[in-house]
């Protein structure tokens, strides 16, 4: 076969593999030939341009371009559904069921409640039209490009497939895999941990980058079909439909014919849902017929014809064996419970977070303590109790908070109004000095993707790196030694290092790590004092100045700036070519100064990204939600309804792209 036939030989085949791997999950190749397919239809489709197509397999893995998301109508609203915990009220619900039928003969179907995200998948013509979130049921937003990225969800249909144009919804959500990757990615990073797989799905999905998407592993399950040329009137026999058509539907899903059916399948997945690969909080019940589900209508919110019953909580009992304590980058001593392992919600656990001392006096632990265990949003475990019943006579001893750094033996300090102990010795102290590393190389400080945490572990154990200015001054026969061994390596990161030079003044304000300077106050703080000399010399007076400056900030940056030590570092970034003040691009305007601006809808001229650096450039503020405080809203097309209400209702002037560009013109 020629190259042109080569590709569309290829794409039919990817596809093929996809769906036996993330749907089937019966892959019948290895993932390295699956690799070398992709990598040789990327390179054919270089080459022929021509036979470019946005649905081919190799689009999978996203793109770094920002994604601005437009809301979309839904064809028939998203509803959500009624919420119960009790069987009483199941059985309430299958009541009202045969109440509102007038005792015509009706059936239940009984699925696993996915916890994710809800989406609208529209195909047309056996193509993937568009995808949209459900948003407020009425009104979602356009995440076609994101959802491209999704392996199980398929892009292209099968022959046998009608053209007709239909609509399939579902969950998108986070398998427990890629959810205790990504978490314990953002542990080794510092960063806040999701608190569970359905949070982590919806920040995913809704990343400005499809490529951040592509790498965190999300999937989909579908659970609803509508289009009158396409389905019949059982939901059930529907679904069975869609899965033939290659997407991903529950295989758990079962009918029932009476209330005792219903409820066994409850009692069996209240057991069995551990085992499971996703997080399931619930069952949905349905009534099967689709007729039947037309009479009995929907309220406002929800659907008469369906239910969601909710599990309790898991719990669970073990030994309590050891306590250790671990030390943050910002210094915060955390305690951990080291536990008996034991299974909870589908994983193995066998430690928890203490958090800090006040929890543990309250729990009043002691080493061998039989305790209960809890997972926080389904996911991250904590000590609830204490089975005091089950002590001995000869009770262990008490877990007590240390006083002393567990890494280099300086004495902790609480500061007034915290929970949480640090070790102050932050120029010294060997966990804080990497963690400080980690955190000023990471994606939204220098972005020096080249390292990573266990680089920056392994150049500080070797001696090559102490602090961030280190960095600056590595050389690749110190990466990869005289042999030059990993030259390539080496230089990708040298590369990487170079590059991060050219970051802007806030990212380095951001990266030095400064207690309580997060990404938005190190924003404004770059635009308000326009370098690091003037903002080094800055009194606590003129700090709290500063429109989102406080007390704590002001007097943070205060004594990080008066910290010899912390000077000498920024000199010799400085030196190093690190870029410490706004450049001449930055440099704007003062014309929206105390200006608080909401961004909603679509915009022609720039992406809503664009214009957040806009307003900061001319030393305005973005803000996300509508208040008496807010100065404006800068409107383009397609305004969320709820926020142009509140803006309506509270007085607060809306203003059109071109006016906003006119009004910063005028000087």
């Amino acid at each position: 076969m020629n190259e042109k036939e080569r590709i569309l030989f290829l794409r039919k085949e990817l596809e093929r593999h996809n769906y036996n791997y993330y749907v089937k999950n019966r892959p019948v190749i290895s993932d390295r030939d699956f690799d070398e397919m992709i990598s040789e239809l990327i390179g054919l489709e270089a080459r022929h341009p021509e036979l470019e197509d946005d649905l081919s397999p190799s689009k999978r893995v996203g793109s770094d371009l920002s994604i601005e998301f437009k809301q979309v109508e839904h064809a028939a609203p998203m509803l959500s559904l009624g919420n119960t915990y009790s069987r009483e009220e199941v059985a309430a619900f299958y009541h009202r069921i045969e109440e509102g039928l007038g005792g015509e003969p009706f059936r239940i179907c009984c699925e696993l409640k996915f916890d994710g995200l809800g989406i609208s998948l529209i195909y047309e013509k056996k193509r993937l039209l568009r995808a949209v979130t459900r948003g407020d049921g009425v009104r979602g937003d356009d995440v076609t490009e994101n959802v491209k990225t999704i392996r199980s969800i398929p892009l292209c249909l099968d022959e046998s497939v009608p053209d007709d144009r239909f609509e399939i919804r579902g969950e998108i959500l986070m398998p427990w895999i890629s959810f205790e990757r990504l978490n314990r990615e953002r542990e080794a990073r510092e960063e806040p941990l999701f608190a569970n797989p359905r949070n982590a799905a919806s920040g995913t999905l809704k990343s400005k980058s499809s490529a951040v998407v592509a790498g965190r592993g999300l999937d989909a399950y579908l659970y609803y079909m509508l289009g009158e040329r396409v389905t019949g009137d059982s939901h059930f026999e529907n679904m069975q439909k869609a899965s033939e058509w290659g997407f991903k539907v529950s295989g758990e899903m079962k009918r029932a014919d009476t209330l005792e059916g219903v409820f066994a399948f409850i009692d069996y997945w209240d057991l069995q849902r551990k085992n499971l690969p996703v997080a399931t909080d619930g069952i949905v019940l349905k009534v099967d017929s689709i007729i039947q589900q037309r009479r009995l209508g929907s309220t406002a919110k929800s659907p008469r014809w369906a239910i969601a019953y909710k599990f309790p909580a898991e719990r669970a009992c073990t030994e309590l064996q050891s306590v250790t304590f671990q030390v943050g980058r910002t210094g915060a001593v955390t305690p951990v419970a080291n536990m008996k392992p034991v299974q909870l919600s589908g994983t193995v656990v066998k430690r928890a977070s203490l958090h800090n001392e006040d929890i543990i006096r309250q729990l009043d632990l002691h080493i061998g303590d039989m305790v209960y265990v809890e997972k926080a949003g389904e996911i991250i475990p904590q000590i609830v109790g204490v089975n005091r019943e089950s002590r001995s006579e000869t009770l262990r001893e008490a877990v007590t908070f240390i006083s002393r750094c567990p890494e280099c033996g300086e004495k902790l300090v609480r500061y007034e109004g915290e929970a949480a102990h640090y070790c102050p010795n932050d120029m010294g102290c060997p966990p804080q000095k990497k963690g400080k590393i980690v955190h000023f190389i990471s994606r939204e400080a220098m972005n020096i993707e080249s390292l990573g945490p266990e680089t920056v572990e392994d150049y500080f154990d070797r001696g090559l790196i102490h602090d961030v200015a280190d960095l600056y001054q590595l050389k690749i026969t110190d990466i990869c030694g005289a042999d030059r061994t990993r030259e390539k390596s080496a230089r990708k990161i040298i590369d990487g290092i170079e590059r991060s030079k050219q970051a802007g003044f806030d990212r380095v304000l951001f990266a030095l790590g400064i207690r309580f300077v997060g990404k938005v106050v190190a924003r404004t703080l770059a635009t308000y004092f326009r370098d690091v000399e003037t903002l080094g010399k800055a009194s606590l007076e003129e700090l709290l100045s500063v429109d989102g400056v406080g007390a704590v900030i002001a007097q943070s940056l205060r004594g990080w700036f008066e910290k010899k030590a912390n000077r000498d570092l920024l000199e010799r970034l400085k030196a190093s070519g690190v870029r410490m003040n706004l450049s001449e691009e930055e440099k704007v305007s003062d014309r929206l100064a105390g200006k608080s601006i909401v961004i909603s809808g679509t915009f022609t001229r720039h992406s809503r990204e664009d214009y957040k650096e806009i307003i900061e450039k001319h030393s305005g503020k973005s803000v996300s939600g509508i208040s008496g405080k807010t100065s404006f809203v800068l409107a383009g097309e397609n305004m969320g309804p709820s926020k142009l209400e509140k803006a309506r209702k509270l007085g607060v002037p809306i203003i059109s792209e071109s006016d906003f560009l006119h009004l910063l013109e005028e000087e």
